[in-house]
Formats: structure tokens, C-alpha cells, sequence
């Protein structure tokens, strides 16, 4: 009888929806084309930086692969501007 009842336990996780970010380059709905997240704007890039300062990944925060790039660049890039720390205090 336990393993017909860990078979439910497991159907029951597989079938959550799953809810799809948005992500946070978009602008109205709409990908900026060519991709482009701008270094100056210090306000976004801080949120898609964690605590430690470190670059948050596409899991976390959302964004797809082409946006997540434009953001790794806009950020190595306030970094190397002084907008930016590399490790927060």
C-alpha cells in the first residue's frame, strides 16, 4: 500500500501550475530590439543584484537568456564606471 500512495504524493506535485515571470526588461510587454538595458539606470541594475552584490541569475529574476546578457553587460559596465560596487558592504 506505501507505494501506490507515494505515486499519489507525486502526481499531486507534478500537476502545480507554474507561474511565469515577467521580466523586467520588457518595456510595456515589448522586447527593446536591438537588446539594450542601460548602465546608468543604477535603480535596475540594483535590483537585479543580490545582497552580496553578485549578478542574480535567470531563474530568480526572470529575465530571458538575451535580456539576461544585456543585464550581465550593463552591470559589468556600471561597475567599471563606479556606478556600481563590486562587493556591497
Amino acid at each position: 500500500m506505501r507505494p501506490a500512495n507515494r505515486s499519489k504524493a507525486r502526481k499531486r506535485a507534478k500537476t502545480k501550475a507554474r507561474v511565469s515571470k515577467k521580466d523586467p526588461i520588457f518595456v510595456d510587454g515589448k522586447r527593446p530590439r536591438p537588446m539594450f538595458v542601460d548602465y546608468k539606470d543604477v535603480e535596475l541594475l540594483k535590483k537585479l543584484t543580490n545582497r552580496h552584490g553578485r549578478i542574480v541569475g535567470r531563474r530568480k529574476s526572470g529575465c530571458t537568456a538575451v535580456s539576461q546578457h544585456a543585464v550581465t553587460q550593463a552591470i559589468k559596465r556600471a561597475r567599471f564606471m563606479a556606478l556600481l560596487a563590486y562587493v556591497k558592504d
